[in-house]
Formats: structure tokens, sequence, C-alpha cells
């Protein structure tokens, strides 16, 4: 245990991340007085530390907001950008008091297991029968040393339950590797990740992109919004074109209304989950969702038919050969920014596919040998997540977390089973993954004031595993917890632990084809 001299205060819950999903735990668990520790001197962690100026949300407003406090002009049918969205957070943690738990400029650096010395790592795995526990114990079990920009010393907190909020973007770059003398120490200008290029004032971001050739790696939602980036900063006569370079494409759409029919209607009511695999269903289940297979294929050619219609996909050679099924159900689905395709017609973005590239000294090379000429290459290529969760965890229990994937075998999306008196919040995706955090964060409020239990640990990691095989089994591009076909079955799981009604709507014909959203879980009735 740390020294009694720096050892500052011994609590009951301690939460590392004041982004979206520490908040809401903060708030939900707001009882228990935790301590928020945020490493930078802001809450909002993704949205206001890694987002561009033309970033907005992907969703309407109604569905991304907490279930007790609506938006302002919530039928507003516009997408927020991301200062709206850091005033809404704001608002919401100073209307709920909940920004005297957080504690600004609190770097988290190193996590100790303190719990019972008799209980080995091995036994975790031999007795996985064996029930859980309590997550407040009345002792501490983690121990947490936290570096702050007033004192170069550590200060160290007990806290009988952790929670992670740590997230899966930002911190840590996914950098791509190339062969000997290919990387960007030969390239003769300038080379960034779309974090760093995130962290630029506006003024310093206009500069590097005006008048240059801006290669952009990627085609996800930061690639589409920094290659959009570009080709507003070099509009007129005078400025140059961004090239995207594109290893996988992926399924984009233009808004929320296919063929005239709400987005919902596909994949956000009961009925339309219904077609869908879930985790742990039964045999009669898993024969239904084989017969619906062919009326599933028929919804994701409906949209793609649309997208083709709708979007010069074709035109631009960036139609995706796989279903846009496969997209959703990995939540790689991304919104595009208005006038996009506009700025490719008028020559402002290219487009080039290649599944291999270098640098050379004047800018990236593809692998049919076609050279790039480049000024400035930034990298949309992801973020390492769980290395930054990794590298807190100690062992043994950081050898449970895979080093390249985001996906972590969480109960209900909150525990793994094997991590003692430690919770995860924000590490499953869904369509508003606001909603999920809040939801989760409401149902380990409830588990730490033991209104349930949990099952054994052997129980709980053979619905974790069945989860995992329905996500893997969905789509080829499974790389995360993404619930999105199966996110209204995830949460009557979490409303029936805390003894809710699964089933929130007043109307039966509401229940089968209204959309689910926040609102809904308003409260326990």
């Amino acid at each position: 245990m740390a020294s009694d001299q720096n050892l500052h205060h011994v609590l009951k819950i301690g939460i590392i991340g004041a982004g979206i999903s520490g908040i809401a735990a903060a708030k939900q668990l707001s009882g228990h007085l935790p301590v928020v520790f945020e490493a930078t001197d802001s809450i909002g962690g993704v949205w206001k530390h890694c987002t561009y100026t033309s970033t907005k949300l992907q969703t309407p407003r109604c569905d991304f907001e907490f279930t007790d406090f609506p938006w302002p002009q919530r039928d507003n049918s516009s997408f927020p950008s991301h200062i709206e969205i850091l005033e809404y957070l704001h608002n919401y943690a100073s209307h709920f008091d909940v920004l005297k738990f957080v504690k600004l400029n609190s770097k988290v650096v190193e996590v100790k297991y303190i719990g019972d010395e008799n209980e080995s790592y091995f036994d975790q795995f031999e007795i996985e029968s064996r029930e859980y526990g309590r997550l407040l114990r009345g002792r501490p079990v983690w121990e947490v040393a936290v570096q702050t920009n007033q004192s170069p010393t550590l200060q160290w907190y007990a806290f009988e339950c952790l929670v992670m909020c740590l997230g899966k973007y930002g911190d840590i770059p996914k950098m791509p590797k190339f062969p000997p003398n290919k990387g960007k120490e030969i390239f003769q200008g300038k080379v960034l990740h779309s974090l760093d290029y995130s962290k630029l004032d506006e003024a310093d971001a206009h500069n590097l992109l005006k008048g240059k050739k801006v290669v952009v790696i990627g085609y996800k939602k930061s690639a589409i919004d920094l290659a959009m980036e570009a080709a507003q900063a070099n509009q007129g006569p005078d400025g140059e074109p961004c090239t995207m370079v594109i290893r996988t494409l992926h399924w984009t759409v233009p808004s929320y209304w296919i063929w005239g029919l709400p987005f919902f209607l596909f994949y956000s009511t009961r009925f339309s989950q219904f077609l869908h695999e879930r985790p742990n269903q039964s045999f009669l289940r898993t024969f239904l969702c084989f017969l619906f297979s062919p009326m599933r294929k028929a919804i994701s050619k409906f949209i793609e038919s649309y997208l083709v219609w709708k979007l010069p996909l074709v035109k631009y050679g960036l139609k995706p050969d796989h279903p846009f099924e496969e997209d959703y159900a990995s939540c790689q689905m991304a919104t595009l920014p208005e006038n996009f395709f506009q700025a490719a017609d008028d020559g402002r973005i290219l487009f080039k596919r290649s599944s291999k590239w270098w640098f050379w000294s004047g800018g990236i090379e593809l692998e049919d040998n076609t050279k790039l000429e480049a000024d400035v290459v930034v990298l949309a290529t992801g973020f390492q997540g769980s290395k930054k969760l990794k590298a807190l965890l100690p062992q043994p229990f950081r050898s449970l977390i895979q080093e390249d994937s985001a996906n972590l075998p969480l109960y209900r999306g909150t525990i793994h089973p094997l991590i003692p008196n430690m919770a995860f919040v924000g590490y499953v995706e869904s369509v508003s993954n606001l909603h999920t955090s809040e939801l989760r964060s409401k149902w380990l409020a409830q588990l730490v004031d033991e209104q349930f239990k949990l099952p054994t640990i052997e129980n709980m990691m053979e619905k974790t595993r069945k989860e995992m095989q329905v996500m893997k089994k969905t789509t080829r591009f499974y790389k995360r917890n993404c619930i999105s076909t199966f996110s209204i079955n995830h949460s009557d799981h979490l409303c029936e632990d805390m003894g809710w009604k699964s089933w929130r709507k007043n109307s039966w014909f509401s229940e089968a084809f209204a959309p689910y959203t926040c609102q809904d879980y308003l409260s326990h009735k």
C-alpha cells in the first residue's frame, strides 16, 4: 500500500475519465460521493479534445440526450456541432451538481490491486463457479496514483470500487507500419495523425491545409471530416485538391431518410430487431432468424439501392461490395458532412483505392506504383483505446486485455467477470452511445446498492462469450462491442435485472413499430 504520507483519501468509488460516460456514471453514483479523475482541463472527453471544426453528431439530438435532461429545441432535426454537445454536457453536469466530484488536470498514472492477498490470479480462473462478490466490500481494493499540475508528487487514493471511463478513442493513435526506408522519415512534408490535427486551433488547422496538397489516409468518419476541412480550406483558384487513400470501403449515409421512410424503421424498433440474431436466444428464435434472413437481406438491399441512387458512389468507385447491414452491425456507418460530394464534383476531393502504401520523398506511393505528391499527410487510421486501458491495469489483469482489440468481454456491457470490484462504462457501442452509457450507469448504481445480484463468474463468462459470437457472426468488421442490431434486447436485460418493465411503450403498436429512445428509460415504470 502507498505510504500514509502520500495516501490522501480512502473512498468508496473512483471514476477515471470525465467524458460523457464518466459524467453519466458520476451522476448515477452521486449518492456515494465518487471522485472523478480527468487528465485534461475540462470535461467532455473526445468531444473536447479530439474533434475538428466541422465535426457534428451522427444522430439527431433527440436520440442523444440524457433521460432527465432533454435538449432545448430537441425537435430540431439538425445534427448538433461538437460545441453544442459540450455545452449540453456542461449544462447537464452543472444542473445535477456533478462537477463537484471532478478533479481536473488529474492524470491517473498507476493502478494497484490491494484486494485479498490470499486470492491468487489463478484461483479466479479455477473457481469460476464462485460468486463475483459485492462491488463495495467495506475495505479498499484498488489504489490509484494521480499526477496533478500543482504538484510533482504523486497523490494516492484508495477505493473500494473503480469505474473505468477512459473511452476507446483519443490519446493513443494507431499508426501504420512500413517497410525499411519507406516510412515517414524519408518524406519531406509534414505527417500527423488525426489526433494531432484535432488539437490544433481553427487558425492553425486552416493554415496547415490552405494551399497544400493534402493526402488523407482512411475512409471512416474522421477521414471524411478531414477531407471536407481540407476542401473548405482550398476553395478558390489557388486551392489544391485533397486525396483520400482508401483501403476498405464503408457505406455512408447523407441523412436518416431512406426512400422517404425514416431510418429507424429498419433497425431501431422492436419488430425490426426481432429479425436479427441476439445472444443466448432459444432454438426457436434461431430457427426464426434463419427463416427471416431473406427479409434482412432485402432491407439491406433496399437501403443500398437508395444510397447508390442518392450518392455518386459508382461514379467515384466508392460502392462497397459488402451489405449495408454489416457496417451497421459493426457501428462503422458514417454520416456525410454537407456538400461532401459537391466538393468531389468540384475536384477538391479525389479518391484513390489501395490496400498498401508507403512514403517517398515527395509524398506517398500506392501498391500499383502510383506516386501521389503531397505537402501534408494526415493519418486517419484510428486509435488504440485498448492500449490505454492495458497500460493502466496491473498484472495479472492486464493480460486479460487484447492488445489490438477494443473488445472486452463485459457482462451487461459493464462488468468483466475476472476483474474484481471494477466496472467499465463506455465500452459498448450502439446508435446512441450516450444512451448506452447512461442506462448501464443506472444498472451499475443499482448493482452497487445491492438491488440485485450478479450470476456466477462462469455464467457471466458464458453469456459474454455468446454475445461476442453473435457480433462476430453478424459482420466481417467485428472489432469492438457493437450491439446496434440487438440494442433493445440488451436494454431489456438491464431493465429486468433492475426490476423494471422491459417493454416500455404504452401500446402494442408503439412497442412493435416505434423507435426506442433515451426517453423510454426515464423511470423504472
